[in-house]
């Protein structure tokens, strides 16, 4: 019985840490100030980060939702692993506007 519920713990465990971040896009989709900004849009943003970007990328680009400016800064880096991020994100947001247009 103790082997179950440390089973069970562990699980719950797990769980919540990657709820943590899961729908990161679509929450910073949605507090975002744009007008174009809605509940189906941004779900369907997060549908297309999902297929598109790791947890890590989602993470690191809903920041540009809040500062529009450090995605400027990111993709004018010199910074090796900023490029490498740009191509993902560039991706995504291509499949994100044929998905969700």
């Amino acid at each position: 019985m103790k082997h179950l519920s440390g089973v069970a713990l562990a699980a719950a465990l797990i769980f919540l840490s990657t709820s943590a971040y899961a729908n990161v896009i679509e929450r910073a989709c949605n507090a975002s100030d744009r007008d174009a900004a809605n509940r189906s849009l941004c779900a369907c943003i997060q549908y297309a980060a999902d297929r598109t970007l790791s947890r890590r990328d989602q993470k690191e680009g809903a920041k540009f939702f809040r500062d529009p400016h450090a995605a400027q800064e990111m993709r004018q880096s010199d910074r090796r692993s900023h490029e490498k991020f740009w191509k993902r994100w560039r991706n995504f947001g291509e499949t994100a506007e044929a998905m969700c247009s």
